[in-house]
C-alpha cells in the first residue's frame, strides 16, 4: 500500500443495529477500491472483515475490523464495528479511531434499537455522523419514509445527499444532490437525473444547504438573499458543518448489489473532513491537532491476542509520524517500548509500511506493557490522550476448567482474554473461591468460552455464581469454654469466657475487657485469632460472619499447661457456641441499580423490579424520552438483569450496578438458602 498523508486520509467507523449491512457495505467498497477481487457474502462467510471462525459459524461480527479502500488518491479507513449489544466495548474502540460515524438503517425497518444506540454513543464521544440508509433493493423499502423518521429521532440537520433511483426490484441507482448528477448500477455511471426526480433533487439540496448553513453564517446570508451557491462553496460548507455537528447527511444504496458504494466513498472524499480538520484533542495542558510534525501521540484502542503471533495493539497516530524499528514510550506504564514492523490491516491480513503518519491506522506486534487505552509518545516530550470509558460488566458467569489439563492454563488464557476485551472482567471471588467472568451479556461470555477453546486450547463449564451469603448475630449471648486435654506430659489447658453482640455496619471489632490478668497479655492476641478462624464458618449455613462485636472479659490459665494453641481453640469453639445463642441470620449482598430506559417502558421495568424485591429510589426523566430509575435490589434476584432489561425493553434499556450493603434475608428465603447449603456440604462429603 502506497503512503499518504494526513489530508488524503479519512477515518469512517461504521454503526448501526446488527442486520443492517455494515460488513457487507466495509465489502462492497473494499470491492469497490479494488482492494478484493470477489464480493464477499456474510452468509457464506466469506466477508474480509468477518474473518473470525466464531463470527464466520455466527454469521454477526463480534469485534471491530480494519478495512482500508485506497479510493481517488485518498485513502480512506473503514473501521467495521459489531451491531450487537454485547460488544459495545468494540463499538466504543471503533469510535474512538474514527473521525466520522456513518450509521447505517434498514430501508424496511427504518429507525431501530441500534440505530438510536449508535447515535448515542457517538454523541458521546463528540463524534460527527451521517447515516446511510442500506438495502433499498429490497421488498417494502422506503426512502423516504425512512429519512422522515430519522429527522423525527434526532432532529434538524438530517439531510439526503444523496436520492435513490427507484425502490426495491426497480432500484437501479442514486443521485447526488450536490452535484444534481445521477449514478447507474454497480459501476456507478454518471447520467442525467431522470426528469420525474428533479424537483426532489431541488428540495434535497436546500435541507444540504440549510443544514451546512447552521455553522456558516455567510452561507445562511447568501441562502437567505437567494443568491446561488456553488458546488465548491456548499461542499466547504457543508465539511464544517460535519464537524460541527450541525449537518448529518443522509447516503443511499445497496451494499449487497453495490449499488451507490461508489458514489459514497466518493462523498467521504469530496464532502468528509480529513483528521487536520477535526477539533483539537485536549491532552493534558495541550491540544493536540493531527499534524505529522508534532509530538509523537499514538493512541491504542485495541489489543488483540492471538497465539502464533502474540499480542497485536492496534493504534491511531494523533500526531506526529509514527516508524517501524524505533522507541516509544508508554505514558501510562512509563515504559520503553520497541516498535519493529508496523503493519497496516485488511481484515486478518497485514501489509507492512515504513510509517503511519498522524491521522493514520495501523498496528504493532509484541508490546511488552502497551494495553488498550494507552497513548504512546516519546520520552522528551510525554502525552497522555485521554483514556477509553468502558461501560462495568453487568453479567456474571462462574467458570470451572473441564479437564485437568485446562487447570494449569486456566488464569493464563482468562488473562490474554480478558485484555483483549475491556469491557471482560475475570476476578476471584474470595467467599466462594469461585473464578467470575463479567460480560456485557450472555452472548459475550459464550464468546469469550469459544475463544479461550479456540485460541488457547482450554475449555471451561459456565454457570451462575454462587451467591456470596454472610451471616451475623441479632442478639446477645455470653459464651464460656474451657479447653482440656490431658495425654500424659504437658495437657492443654484454657478457659475463656467471651460476650457477643451484634455490630450492624461496624464489621468485626474484639474488645479486650480482662480485669486482673486472668487471662494473661501474651494470650490474647490467640484467642483474637481463634475468633477470626472461627467466624470464617457460621452457625446456619456455614456462611462467614461479619458485623459483630465480641468481648473477652474472662477466662483462667494453668501455670504449665497454658499455650497460645490452647488459648486460641477456646476463643475458637467459645464463638461456635456464642453464635448459636445470639441469633444467628442470614445476610444476602444488595446492589444498587442504575437503570436507563425509554419512558414506555419505565412502567414493566418498574413492576419487574417489584418482583425482585427490589427497593426503587427514584426516576428522573431526560429531555431524550429516557428515565433513570435508581434502585437497590438483592443479587440473587438479579444475576440474569442483563438478559431480563433486554427482554423488556426490546434491547433499548441500560444498566450500571456495584455493591451497596448486607442486608437481612427474609424468614422464608433463608430458609431455602439454608437448607441448600446443607444439602450441598452433605454431598461434598459423601465424595
Amino acid at each position: 500500500m502506497k503512503e499518504y498523508t494526513t489530508d488524503q486520509i479519512r477515518n469512517v467507523v461504521l454503526l448501526g443495529h446488527g442486520g443492517t449491512g455494515k460488513t457487507s457495505l466495509s465489502e462492497a467498497a473494499l470491492f469497490s477500491c479494488g482492494g478484493t477481487s470477489r464480493l464477499g457474502k456474510v452468509d457464506e462467510g466469506t466477508t474480509t472483515s468477518d474473518f473470525e471462525p466464531d463470527e464466520t459459524k455466527r454469521k454477526i461480527s463480534l469485534s471491530l475490523a480494519l478495512i482500508p479502500c485506497e479510493w481517488s488518491g485518498h485513502k480512506i479507513n473503514l473501521v467495521d464495528t459489531p451491531g450487537y449489544a454485547d460488544f459495545v466495548g468494540e463499538v466504543k474502540s471503533g469510535i474512538r479511531a474514527a473521525d466520522i460515524g456513518v450509521i447505517l438503517i434498514d430501508a424496511v425497518a427504518g429507525v431501530q434499537v441500534g440505530t438510536e444506540m449508535a447515535w448515542s454513543h457517538g454523541e458521546q464521544a463528540g463524534l460527527p455522523r451521517l447515516f446511510f440508509i442500506n438495502r433499498m433493493d429490497r421488498e417494502n423499502a422506503n426512502f423516504e419514509q425512512t429519512v422522515a423518521q430519522l429527522q423525527q429521532r434526532f432532529g434538524k440537520g438530517i439531510a439526503p445527499l444523496m436520492l435513490p433511483i427507484g425502490s426495491q426490484d426497480s432500484f437501479v441507482g442514486v443521485v447526488n444532490v450536490i452535484e444534481n448528477k445521477a449514478y447507474m448500477g454497480d459501476k456507478g455511471t454518471p447520467a442525467e437525473v431522470p426528469a420525474d426526480m428533479v424537483d426532489a433533487v431541488a428540495t434535497a439540496r436546500d435541507l444540504i444547504i440549510e443544514a451546512a448553513a447552521e455553522a456558516d453564517d455567510e452561507l445562511l446570508e447568501k441562502y437567505l438573499d437567494g443568491k446561488e451557491i456553488g458546488e465548491d462553496e456548499l461542499t466547504h460548507a457543508l465539511r464544517h458543518g460535519i464537524v460541527e455537528g450541525a449537518a448529518h447527511p443522509v447516503f443511499v444504496g445497496s451494499a449487497a448489489k453495490n449499488i451507490g458504494v461508489s458514489n459514497f466513498l466518493d462523498a467521504l472524499v469530496a464532502d468528509c473532513p480529513a483528521p487536520a480538520e477535526m477539533h483539537a484533542v485536549h491532552a493534558g495542558d495541550e491540544d493536540i491537532t493531527a499534524s505529522p510534525a508534532g509530538p509523537l501521540a499514538a493512541f491504542v484502542f485495541k489489543t488483540s491476542a492471538d497465539p502464533f503471533v502474540g499480542r497485536l495493539t492496534y493504534l491511531r497516530v494523533v500526531s506526529g509520524t509514527l516508524k517501524a524499528d524505533s522507541h516509544v514510550w508508554n505514558t501510562q506504564h512509563k515504559a520503553d517500548e520497541r516498535i519493529g514492523q508496523i503493519s497496516v490491516l485488511k481484515g486478518k491480513t497485514q501489509d507492512h509500511v515504513p510509517t503511519l503518519v498522524a491521522g493514520d491506522i495501523g498496528a504493532v506486534a509484541k508490546l511488552a506493557h502497551t494495553v488498550t487505552g494507552d497513548t504512546l509518545s516519546t520520552k522528551e516530550h510525554p502525552v497522555e490522550l485521554p483514556a477509553l470509558v468502558f461501560p462495568k460488566p453487568p453479567f456474571n458467569v462462574a467458570v470451572t476448567p473441564k479437564g485437568k489439563g485446562d487447570v494449569e492454563k486456566l488464569g493464563s488464557s482468562l488473562q490474554r482474554i480478558a485484555e483483549e476485551d475491556p469491557t471482560l472482567y475475570v476476578h476471584r471471588d474470595e467467599t466462594t473461591g469461585e473464578t467470575i467472568i463479567s460480560g456485557m451479556g450472555e452472548t459475550h461470555v459464550d464468546v469469550a468460552a469459544e475463544k479461550m477453546k479456540r485460541k488457547f486450547g482450554v475449555e471451561v463449564d459456565m454457570h451462575a455464581p454462587r451467591i456470596p451469603y454472610r451471616e451475623t448475630v441479632h442478639g446477645f449471648a455470653d459464651s464460656e469454654y474451657i479447653h482440656k486435654k490431658q495425654s500424659g506430659g504437658h495437657g492443654q489447658y484454657a478457659r475463656v469466657a467471651i460476650k457477643l453482640e451484634p455490630n450492624k455496619g461496624g464489621g468485626f471489632q474484639f474488645i479486650d475487657a480482662v480485669v486482673g490478668g486472668s487471662v494473661p497479655r501474651n494470650f490474647i492476641p490467640a484467642v483474637e485469632k481463634g475468633i477470626v478462624e472461627a467466624m470464617y464458618e457460621g452457625a446456619l449455613a456455614h456462611f462467614p460472619m461479619v458485623d459483630m462485636k465480641v468481648t473477652l472479659y474472662d477466662g483462667k490459665e494453668h501455670p504449665v499447661d497454658s499455650s497460645e494453641m490452647a488459648f486460641k481453640i477456646a476463643g475458637s469453639q467459645a464463638l461456635k457456641q456464642g453464635m448459636i445463642k445470639a441469633t444467628p441470620v442470614l445476610l444476602e449482598p444488595v446492589y444498587e441499580m442504575n437503570i436507563h430506559v425509554p419512558e414506555a417502558f419505565t412502567g414493566d421495568v418498574m413492576s419487574d423490579l417489584n418482583t425482585k424485591r427490589a427497593k426503587v429510589h427514584g426516576m428522573s426523566p431526560d429531555d431524550y424520552g429516557m428515565t433513570m430509575i435508581n434502585a437497590e435490589a438483592p443479587l440473587a434476584e438479579v444475576l440474569r438483569y442483563a438478559t431480563d432489561l433486554r427482554s423488556i425493553t426490546q434491547g433499548r434499556g441500560t444498566f450500571e450496578m456495584e455493591f451497596h450493603h448486607y442486608d437481612e434475608v427474609p424468614l422464608h428465603i433463608a430458609q431455602k438458602v439454608i437448607a441448600e447449603a446443607q444439602k450441598a456440604r452433605e454431598a461434598l462429603a459423601a465424595h
